[in-house]
């Protein structure tokens, strides 16, 4: 038989494999490369492989918050769940009647009248609906101003819209509001949003209702839109009201408030929040979120109704258990020598690490070292910028007895961190 590469003609080679190829290479948007390393993974990945081995970690490093929902929520949940006609696609902007009951709350407790078709939205949480607000006003070349330390969404929230960031320190409301100021007279072009959050997440700074008044004045100076993250609005202690920026004479006409289900009504799984405020701003909003979802699962939103209608009694006993939390757990870190101020409200104690260990090691370090040896979870301050270095956040979600029981275990694992070493 004749070889298939005999025929007349110069000699050729046989064909030889391909040469391997190159690996294929996917490359991310620059938004996307613009994000950090996520800083708590050690603290998460640590916490999942203790507890895969057994171990009972004691868990205050996320504000998740771990008691039930009122009864009468889950029963409605339920109900509406076994409706056929509740199982298909939502509006994305959410039940005319889940607004109408937002506006409703809005009116008993601060006194502003809201358009429920006009002003309201339902949101999949206000974290989502945040970075939604984001994306329908910024673009390349806008900044916005953000609190530091910062809640790390009000920072990667602008960054993933393309935006610029000016962070400005949130400890003194007063310094706060001058820098804001600062900031619009020398920044070209001018930033484009002011983005505040109080009760402030980590650090449980709070303000008084004039804050927001000074905040309509300088939005309509400088030109700014204003996006209030209102995430702790129901959580708050010792008779003190957390302020709506809604309630400033104005506020409508330069910005919007986001607020969630999440903390004082134990339904953060259920991913309900919501945005109120200028229309405009909301139509934006409702633009973007038309493009990505089709709405909230419409048993969660009856559910939801009933929630806001009937349960704010509930609501004001849960800010009672976490000022209980609050008390025990101050009062256990001020005896082992801890420099502690009880928040106002909020579901965070925001506690300055002590010396030796602050100048000794960094937070990340001492957060690892608390749930390595003493098997207590926190989140290290700097996982909420620069600002929070030297400081951890601890959340409120555990019981006041394994909250004692954290405290015990702290002390014990830095007593034996500072023994001198045995040879």
């Amino acid at each position: 038989m004749t070889d298939s590469y005999d025929f007349d003609g110069p000699a050729i080679d046989p064909p030889t494999e391909d040469p391997k190829p190159a690996p294929f290479e996917v490359h991310f948007a620059s938004r996307v490369d613009r994000l950090p390393p996520y800083m708590f993974g050690r603290i998460n990945n640590t916490l999942y492989q203790k507890r895969r081995a057994g171990a009972d970690v004691i868990d205050m490093g996320m504000g998740n918050p771990s008691d039930p929902p009122a009864p009468e929520v889950v029963e409605k949940l339920i109900e509406a769940a076994q409706d056929p006609r509740n199982h298909g696609y939502s509006k994305s902007n959410g039940l005319l009647n889940l607004r109408r009951e937002l506006t409703s709350k809005y009116f008993r407790k601060f006194g502003v009248r809201l358009d429920p078709e006009h002003e309201v939205i339902a949101c999949l949480g206000s974290k989502e609906g945040f970075s939604h607000m984001c994306l329908a006003l910024m673009g390349p070349g806008d900044t916005a101003i953000i609190p530091s330390p910062y809640f790390p969404i009000h920072m990667y929230g602008v960054i993933l819209a393309s935006g610029n960031v000016v962070a400005l320190d949130v400890a003194d409301p007063d310094k706060f509001l001058s820098n804001v100021a600062y900031t619009c007279e020398n920044l070209t072009p001018r930033p484009k949003v002011l983005i505040v959050n109080y009760p402030h997440n980590p650090s449980s700074a709070t303000i008084e209702p004039d804050f927001f008044v000074e905040v309509v004045r300088l939005a309509r100076k400088y030109g700014f839109l204003v996006i209030h993250d209102f995430a702790y609005a129901d959580v708050a202690f010792d008779g003190y009201q957390p302020p709506s920026f809604l309630a400033a004479p104005g506020a409508k006409e330069v910005g919007v408030e986001f607020t969630t289900m999440s903390k004082g009504y134990n339904m953060a799984g259920w991913r309900v929040g919501f945005c109120a405020g200028n229309a405009e701003m909301i139509r934006g909003l409702g633009t973007v979120k038309g493009y990505y979802d089709y709405g909230m699962f419409q048993a969660i939103q009856i559910a939801a109704i009933v929630a806001l209608r009937e349960t704010e009694a509930a609501v004001e006993k849960q800010s009672q258990i976490y000022q209980g939390r609050r008390d025990v757990l101050v009062d256990g870190l001020r005896r082992i020598g801890w420099e502690v101020t009880p928040p106002r409200a909020g579901m965070f104690v925001w506690a300055r690490v002590p010396e030796p260990w602050r100048s000794r090691m960094s937070t990340m370090d001492f957060a690892l070292m608390l749930l390595e040896q003493g098997d207590v979870a926190v989140s290290p301050g700097s996982g909420f910028g620069a600002a929070g270095e030297g400081y951890l956040r601890l959340a409120l979600v555990e019981n006041e007895q394994r909250l004692r029981q954290a405290v015990r275990q702290i002390s014990r694992c830095l007593e034996r961190a500072a023994a001198p070493a045995v040879s």
